[in-house]
């Protein structure tokens, strides 16, 4: 019973906060005094072009603690029993840009996955490279052994992949594997922050 009741619950939060978005409000924008924000993922674009994840829903919040943030996901409306991988990215469709791996996610019996996240989630979430320099090889063929070199680059939208493409099949979408998971084998994109503008996700809604 106190499953069902959180499980109902987190359709409602989702529900609540997929309201929020549609009709423009953003809800409490978080700030150094301790306010939390809470903003919406969607479907994919490829999962939305294959017509797979019909009653996925995600809601994220992101509350200030002192020298970091705790971000919270819970999603609804996924595949049981099925792994995910999650992601900080520069912008939420392909091919994404700078991209970080966080946390991973598996649904239950019933499709509800979660996860909770401590670091820099804010305007001054950023990844830098003042240089190019030799990278770890850890996965042969897959890993750069050098990187690129760039200026500030602002990482403000999320996402989150199918762990391989096995599991995304298995849910209806197409069977393409990409780099998103810790082997560099993952499936498809499954949901994102798309329904954000791409240049201002919701991330730089939370201020330092």
């Amino acid at each position: 019973m106190r499953f069902r009741i959180r499980t109902v619950g987190a359709f409602l939060a989702v529900a609540a906060a997929s309201t929020l978005v549609a009709s423009g409000v953003v809800r409490n924008p978080a700030s150094a005094d301790g306010h939390s924000f809470s903003f919406t993922m969607v479907r994919s674009q490829g999962a939305e072009a294959a017509g797979c994840l019909p009653n996925a829903r995600a809601v994220v919040r992101v509350h200030p603690q002192g020298p970091n943030e705790i971000l919270t996901i819970r999603a609804v409306g996924l595949p049981p029993r099925t792994n995910f991988d999650l992601f900080v990215l520069q912008l939420p469709d392909a091919p994404f840009g700078v991209s970080w791996y966080q946390s991973d996610m598996r649904s239950n019996q019933h499709g509800l996955a979660r996860a909770t996240v401590v670091g820099r989630f804010n305007i001054e979430t950023f990844a830098v490279a003042p240089g190019s320099q030799p990278a770890p090889n850890t996965h042969p063929g897959l890993d750069a052994t050098v990187n690129p070199a760039f200026a500030p680059i602002h990482t403000y939208h999320l996402g989150f992949w199918f762990n391989s493409p096995r599991e995304a099949v298995a849910a209806g979408c197409p069977g393409a594997t990409t780099p998103f998971n810790g082997e560099h084998t993952a499936g498809i994109q499954a949901m994102s922050t798309r329904n954000h503008p791409s240049l201002a996700g919701p991330l730089s809604q939370v201020g330092s």
